[in-house]
């Protein structure tokens, strides 16, 4: 570990040890396993006596180098690199909970998460119960004698809703609870939930960790002794992610404090930018005035983040017409890139839950959510101003 004082140092100075060879730059690893220097050593490694890389499915320097980069920016004690920003929310619960076992879950996550409450775990025996981000006098009545995890995100996908972290630490720790919290909008840049006592972090790496819109990754950090028992579950359960995306994702958070600064001052603007704009039914920011939570958003978070969502007059045909009509702004339902990206969530990333789910989420049929890039701003404005006024109604004299 770096003794490092300021984030960007550790981000960019925390590197796997020089070779012979003495690059400045950390060499890729491209390698499915690693040579033994005799029969002892082999023995040793395998009965966890002895520190090394056996196996890429186990381990590899360029994904180590990535973890311990990002246990140093979480504040946490270890973690493991998965193939996936799934397979690291499935890891991080699947690797811990056994049948019989119940976790408390914010309502307002990701689709994909959703389905694996729903349609995933339950054939394993274990359940679930949600409860809702606006009304946290009831998590705890909701919490039994097998509740085991506290799972959340915050921001929450796609709403923007913000739990109040600290508190959900107090939760957890008074009912002797694992904190799992999906921090891959905020970025350790933002917040680190484990300083208000979130014993897990999950990320999908693929959004701002990358930045780039280059490759999938996930990663999971924490308390050691839970990291254990993760990593037991992932080294036989195979979700490793390769040398070449661990080498790309560690290079990656070089530069994640310049990108997310800039990433949220575009995105604060447009939120401020379109607040009031007449065909717009209401816009969606942590640190706009006239979000509800404002004021927690900017006491757990550095910036607001790079998530812009906003609903359109006129529902999903509107909705529909709008993306239609954008010429520089690219509609994918990834985030977290350079380029600026739309989603329409109802019909995309949500669309597995019921129309219910959807609005009890505050998912509404004309909800767009917009990950805010690093064009100009005035270019991104110009682009998504155009689009609202040319899918406007025609009205007929």
């Amino acid at each position: 570990m770096s003794n490092y004082k300021h984030f960007a140092s550790k981000a960019i100075r925390t590197q796997s040890k020089q070779s012979g060879f003495r690059e400045h730059s950390t060499p890729l690893y491209l390698t499915s396993s690693f040579t033994f220097e005799n029969a002892e050593q082999a023995r040793a490694m395998f009965a966890d006596e002895l520190e090394g890389n056996i196996y890429t499915r186990f381990s590899n320097p360029n994904n180590n180098e990535f973890i311990e980069k990002l246990c140093l920016l979480e504040k946490a004690q270890s973690g493991v690199a998965t193939a996936s920003g799934m397979s690291a929310m499935f890891s991080s619960m699947a690797g811990l909970l056994k049948k019989g076992d119940h976790v408390l879950a914010s309502r307002s996550i990701f689709g994909s998460t959703h389905q694996l409450f729903t349609q995933v775990f339950p054939k394993w025996g274990i359940e679930h119960t949600y409860v809702d981000i606006d009304k946290p006098e009831t998590w705890e009545t909701q919490i039994n004698s097998r509740t085991r995890m506290i799972f959340a995100e915050t921001p929450s996908n796609p709403g923007l809703d913000i739990i109040d972290l600290s508190w959900l630490g107090k939760l957890a720790a008074r009912h002797d609870l694992i904190l799992n919290i999906d921090n891959c909008f905020a970025t350790p840049y933002l917040q680190q939930p484990t300083d208000f006592g979130a014993h897990l972090v999950t990320h999908s790496a693929t959004k701002f960790i990358d930045g780039q819109g280059r490759t999938i990754g996930g990663a999971i950090v924490g308390d050691e002794d839970l990291i254990k028992e993760i990593r037991f579950f992932t080294r036989h359960t195979g979700p490793a992610l390769s040398p070449f995306n661990g080498w790309m994702l560690s290079k990656s958070l070089e530069t994640l404090p310049v990108r997310m600064e800039k990433h949220c001052d575009n995105a604060h603007k447009i939120a401020e930018y379109l607040e009031d704009h007449e065909e717009l039914e209401s816009v969606k920011y942590p640190f706009l005035k006239s979000h509800p939570q404002q004021e927690l958003a900017k006491k757990q978070m550095r910036y607001g983040g790079a998530l812009v969502t906003f609903v359109v007059s006129g529902g999903y045909q509107r909705a529909v017409k709008f993306q239609d009509h954008l010429s520089m702004l690219s509609l994918t339902a990834n985030l977290g890139d350079t380029r600026t990206s739309v989603t329409h969530p109802a019909s995309t990333t949500h669309s597995k839950l019921t129309e219910e789910e959807r609005l009890r989420v505050g998912i509404q049929p004309g909800l767009i959510r917009i990950s805010v890039g690093l064009e100009n701003v005035n270019d991104i404005l110009e682009d998504i101003v155009g689009a609202l006024l040319a899918s406007k109604e025609k009205k007929i004299a």
